[in-house]
Formats: structure tokens, C-alpha cells, sequence
């Protein structure tokens, strides 16, 4: 099996099409910091918001996102990427907006506030949102890259999940930082950059309203940009279309059929699988990313956690840049183009990580964060090479939004179940927190090797 492409790209094309997924990815990258600015405020608001209402909020959120890729992914697939992507980022700048405004009220005498309920029907509709991001990126890179080309895309996209992850912890909390009433620590030049725009110097509360009106901002920005620069197909950007070589090829000419669609999907024994593998990606990459800094600043002294609590979203970037770009190079490189055997590989990673954060969970910081780093490189991996690669394999360029809609349906899915049993085991102990996590490791791993040979095929011409 080659792993080369049956033609050149010209240097016209792969210019335009960096224009064309670089703002796309930034986009979906700020989704991500509109997102997961949730973690970064209930650390910010303390007792307000405890962890079980964490938790609910988060499930609550999580849960309909996984249900509106029923209705999103199809939808993308009749509209196209552009406008999904476009419908995404308003919609969530206007829920992160909204959310801000309510913990604006919160913290200035608004302490009569069912913050649980509010925050649920909020978040809920942000999620409802941000569940076009994926569905959309998805749909518009399956027409610009080939299916032997798109492991390194299944990379990149790791790495812009990767780097939305950094937006918003790291960002979120130097954001909190700069926006105390008190200071607590050291700002750098952006941080009083910030704190003097925002006018948090004379400030009598800690404005955390800001970790959720700074992404609102920056996805407004990209929703105008992306009106100017994103093209669906390379036809509409004055290029020419090619054939990815995907399960679409050969019915590229074939009317919208939803009924169709939906069962070329749900009868697809290798896109069920895949979604079975990310419903347990969703319980252990949220098990980790969300409970590791709530534990760090629950359990460890400050001085020690310091650097991981500040930095956390560097660490996750940093995890995820590698797992995306590791994972790729074997997917594209090692195994043409088959995805399955990267996959069956990092759940290996994930089972021995999880085994062994069972048995260090009192080790120091440092080896703890070590630890929960690797099991985030592995997760992030799997992550960019089924939900970003594999749904434009098996789905086909037609039907790539319905295909990721169904798969990161089951991840968040997983993340909602893994949301509320933490929330509540965690409350009663943080030594339920890692044994919780090991069956979905050896699920996952069982399933990854049972997709080892699997490989799209083209539909045939009549």
C-alpha cells in the first residue's frame, strides 16, 4: 500500500488553502477558549461554584452538544462549512457574552442567583454552537485534502485542538489574574497591558467576567475575517477540485439526500466502532483536562503547583502538538494512511498512564503532571486522528459532517458521563478519580485494535 499522493499539489494551491484552514483553525481554536473558559471560572469563583455544580453545568453543556450533532452534522453537510462555521462563532460569542454579563451580576450583589440553573441553560446553548466547529472544519479540509495527505492534517488538527486548550487555560488564567482587585502574583507586559485597558486597577472585585468577554471578542473578530477568506470547495477560491480519493469518490455528482446520508453512516460498522473508541476518548481526555487542575489546587500546596496551575494549557499544547504531529507521521508514514493501528497504539499509552496515575496519585507534582501530560499527548493523538481524520475517510467528503457529528456526538457523550460521575466521586473522594478512568482505557485499546486493517474504498463508477 503506497502512502504517496497520485498527484502534485501546485504552490498556488497549497498557499490558498493555508489561507483557507489557517483562519478556519484559529476560529476553531477560540471555539475551544469559549469553551473550556468554564474550568478556568470555577477556579476563579471558589464557592460559588462548587464542584458539583461544576459538574452539572459541564454535563448539561457537554450532553446537548453530543445531541445537536444530530441535527448539525447533516445540516452542514446541506450548507457547507462556511456557514456553519460562521453560525458557530456569533452564536457562541453571544452565550460567552451572555455568561460573562451573568457573573458580572454575581460578583456585584447578584448572590440570589441559582448560578447552577442560569449557567446550565447558558452553556448549554453555547455548546449548542460550538458543535458546528468540529463539523465544519471537518467538512470544508475533506474537500481540499487527499486521503493519503490527511494524516498530517489529522496532526494539525490535534494542534489546533491543542492550542484552543492553551487559549483557554493559560490565557483564561493570566486574564484572571490581571483582572484581580488584589494581586496575588506577578503580571507580565500583557497582563498589565490588559489590566490597564480593562480598567481592573481601581477595581473593587475580581472581574472574571473578562475570561468569558475576551473570546466573545476574539470570535467576532474571526467570524468577519472568515466571511472575506473561507471557501468550502477550491473551485470557489479559482482553483480546480479534485477527486480526495475518500468513500465519496465516484458520487461526487449525487443530489443532498438525507435518508441516504444517514444510512451510508449508521450502517457503517467502522464509523460505529470509531464512535465507540471516542466515547471513551471523551471520558479520558475531559477526565484528565478538567479534574487535574481542580485537584492540583484542591490537594497541592500552592508553591509547588505553581507552575502547573498557571501553565497548564501550555502543557496541554505542548502534550498535544506531539501527539498530533506523532500520530500523523505514523498514520501517513508508517501505516498508509491507516488509522486504526496509531489509535490501538495511544490507547496502550492511556492504559498505562491511567494504571499508573492510580498508584501516584499523593507522588509529587512533578511526576503527577508528568504523567497526566503523557496520558493528554496520547488522548489529544487519538483525538486529531479519528474525529479529525477518520470521519472524512469513511464519511466522504459528502458526508463528512454527519460522520464527525455522529463521532464527536459519542465523545461528548462521554464527556457528559464522565462529568457528572466525576463531580460527584471526586467530592466524596479524589482516590476514585484515576480507577475510574482504567476501563475506558482497556475498552478503547480492545476496540482500536479491532479497526487495525480498516481503509476507505471509493465508491464504484457504474
Amino acid at each position: 500500500m503506497t502512502d504517496k499522493l497520485p498527484f502534485s499539489h501546485t504552490r498556488d494551491f497549497r498557499i490558498r488553502r493555508f489561507w483557507n484552514w489557517f483562519p478556519m483553525g484559529l476560529t476553531y481554536a477560540f471555539l475551544y477558549m469559549g469553551r473550556y473558559n468554564l474550568t478556568v471560572s470555577k477556579n476563579a469563583l471558589g464557592d460559588m461554584m462548587t464542584k458539583e455544580d461544576f459538574g452539572i453545568i459541564f454535563a448539561a453543556g457537554t450532553i446537548t452538544y453530543a445531541i445537536a450533532f444530530l441535527i448539525n452534522g447533516p445540516l452542514t453537510d446541506r450548507i457547507g462549512g462556511k456557514r456553519a462555521i460562521l453560525i458557530g462563532a456569533l452564536g457562541s460569542a453571544i452565550m460567552n457574552t451572555s455568561m460573562g454579563f451573568v457573573v458580572y451580576k454575581l460578583l456585584n450583589g447578584g448572590s440570589d442567583m441559582n448560578l447552577r440553573l442560569v449557567f446550565s441553560i447558558l452553556y448549554s446553548a453555547n455548546m449548542y454552537f460550538q458543535s458546528y466547529g468540529a463539523v465544519a472544519i471537518v467538512k470544508v479540509n475533506a474537500s481540499w485534502f487527499h486521503v493519503r495527505e490527511r494524516g498530517v492534517f489529522g496532526g494539525i488538527f490535534g494542534i489546533l485542538i491543542s492550542l484552543g486548550i492553551y487559549f483557554a487555560f493559560d490565557w483564561g488564567f493570566m486574564i484572571v489574574e490581571a483582572t484581580k482587585a488584589q494581586l496575588t502574583s506577578d503580571l507580565n507586559f500583557f497582563q498589565n497591558a490588559l489590566r490597564g485597558v480593562l480598567g481592573a486597577t481601581n477595581a473593587t472585585v475580581d472581574q472574571v467576567w473578562w475570561v468569558f468577554f475576551i473570546p466573545a471578542i476574539l470570535l467576532t473578530l474571526f467570524f468577519i475575517i472568515e466571511i472575506f477568506l473561507l471557501r468550502d470547495r477550491p473551485a470557489q477560491a479559482g482553483l480546480v477540485d479534485f477527486d480526495p480519493g475518500d468513500a465519496s469518490s465516484g458520487e461526487a455528482d449525487e443530489p443532498f439526500n438525507l435518508g441516504k446520508l444517514f444510512v451510508k453512516i449508521f450502517t457503517n460498522k467502522i464509523i460505529i466502532t470509531i464512535a465507540l473508541i471516542e466515547f471513551c476518548s471523551g471520558v479520558l481526555r475531559n477526565g484528565i483536562m478538567h479534574w487535574y487542575p481542580i485537584y492540583i489546587k484542591e490537594e497541592l500546596a500552592y508553591g509547588a503547583d505553581h507552575f502547573m496551575r498557571s501553565h497548564w494549557g501550555l502543557v496541554l499544547m505542548l502534550a498535544g502538538v506531539f501527539g498530533g504531529i506523532f500520530a500523523g507521521f505514523l498514520s501517513d508514514k508508517v501505516f498508509g494512511s491507516r488509522r486504526g493501528p496509531v489509535a490501538a497504539l495511544l490507547y496502550g499509552f492511556l492504559l498505562i498512564g491511567s494504571i499508573l496515575l492510580t498508584f501516584t496519585l499523593n507522588a509529587p507534582w512533578y511526576i503527577l503532571g508528568a504523567i497526566v501530560a503523557f496520558m493528554s499527548l496520547s488522548v489529544i493523538g487519538v483525538h486529531g486522528m479519528l474525529s479529525g481524520t477518520s470521519t472524512m475517510d469513511f464519511g466522504g467528503r459528502k458526508s463528512a459532517a454527519t460522520a464527525v457529528g455522529m463521532i464527536d456526538g459519542f465523545v461528548y457523550l462521554g464527556t457528559g458521563i464522565q462529568s457528572f460521575a466525576l463531580g460527584y466521586l471526586t467530592t466524596a473522594s479524589w482516590k476514585f478519580w484515576p480507577p475510574f478512568l482504567i476501563p475506558f482505557a482497556v475498552i478503547g485499546l480492545v476496540l482500536a485494535i479491532r479497526i487495525w486493517y480498516a481503509f476507505p474504498q471509493p465508491v464504484k463508477k457504474k
